[in-house]
């Protein structure tokens, strides 16, 4: 298949694009590089251009089969201070694309989701039946695209697969690409430029939660399989299966504690770390129940902790060394 991955010069984005292209299909990539990397485009068709614009999409739209939605702004805290921004983005924007979708004769679409939707759980491990009431603009507008993608499969006939991530980590198993976020918000590569001494002292939030050791609890799941249930996905509404919403996790949950020691059992490093009070509103654990990803795709995620970790480390000790991050820098914008 020929297939639109919008986003895919992005962290998971980048990652699905070289799963498709293992796997057969032929991807090409419509970015705006606002948040992502040309270089993670290197050796596929990148489109440089933005999803809410109908006349770059109609003729990109008629040479494809299917289209993986990864175009999207996913900072928590950034959702809060510019909810106009993601409101815009993550949902008039997607829904331009969409209509530009109906438009076309492809009727097959995959979205990345988030597990943002649910909120603070009410039960653990969370199922794609818990209650989805999320409390920040980003988790609101992922469940808003979401309800829109079902109205529109019942009028219009389009199927689609999202899928809700949990923690996604790690770095391409054979270490070419990786996160590279600006900013770096997520907890792994974070605890990495702190223990090489690339950043500041890790703050934890929260040392007295719930949890067996005080810290929060998250479940991890490595970016390569991530990518891999995309295609699994696309393979599975290719092959007339119906619309469907899934949990992508590992089932297993590692609290910060946990992956700090992860850290220095694979780096050999101390990760420097600061205590701050726990974030309001932030859930002590959030914990995937996947059984349905496994039942509908076949899929179960194949990396653990350890996994994730290791090529984390490979990956950031590789990025401090490289003119990644100068170029960035000088750019005053991620899309180098």
């Amino acid at each position: 298949m020929r297939v639109l991955v919008t986003g895919g010069s992005g962290y998971v984005g980048s990652h699905a694009v070289r799963a498709l292209h293992r796997a057969g299909h032929e991807p090409i990539i419509l970015d705006n590089l606002s948040t992502g990397h040309r270089r993670l485009s290197t050796g596929f068709t990148l489109v440089e251009g933005d999803i809410a614009d109908e006349r770059k999409l109609a003729p990109l739209l008629e040479g494809v089969d299917a289209v993986l939605h990864f175009a999207a702004l996913a900072y928590v805290g950034e959702s809060v201070a510019e909810p106009r921004k993601y409101i815009r983005n993550n949902v008039e924007c997607a829904i331009k694309l969409l209509d530009a979708v109906l438009a076309s004769r492809v009727r097959i679409f995959v979205l990345s989701s988030t597990c943002a939707v649910y909120g603070v759980p009410a039960e653990l491990p969370i199922r794609e039946s818990s209650p989805r009431e999320p409390i920040n603009p980003y988790g609101a507008t992922k469940l808003f695209l979401e309800q829109v993608l079902a109205a529109y499969a019942g009028a219009y006939g389009l199927r689609y697969a999202a899928l809700r991530y949990f923690n996604a980590a790690g770095a391409h198993p054979d270490g070419s690409i990786g996160e590279i976020h600006r900013p770096e918000t997520h907890l792994i590569p974070l605890a990495l430029k702190a223990a090489l001494g690339a950043a500041p002292p890790l703050r934890v939030f929260g040392s007295r939660l719930n949890t067996p050791d005080g810290s929060c609890i998250r479940d991890f799941v490595h970016v390569a399989d991530l990518a891999s249930a995309h295609v699994l996905a696309l393979e599975y509404l290719q092959a007339g299966g119906p619309s469907t919403t899934l949990n992508l996790g590992t089932g297993q949950g590692a609290s910060v504690a946990e992956v700090l020691a992860m850290v220095k059992s694979v780096s050999g490093r101390e990760v420097p770390h600061e205590l701050a009070e726990a974030r309001p509103g932030d859930p002590p654990a959030l914990i995937a129940d996947p059984s349905l990803s496994r039942k509908v795709l076949g899929w179960e995620a194949r990396y653990g902790l350890r996994e994730i970790v290791s090529s984390a480390w490979e990956w950031e000790r590789k990025l401090q060394n490289s003119d990644w991050l100068r170029e960035a820098e000088m750019a005053g914008h991620p899309g180098i």
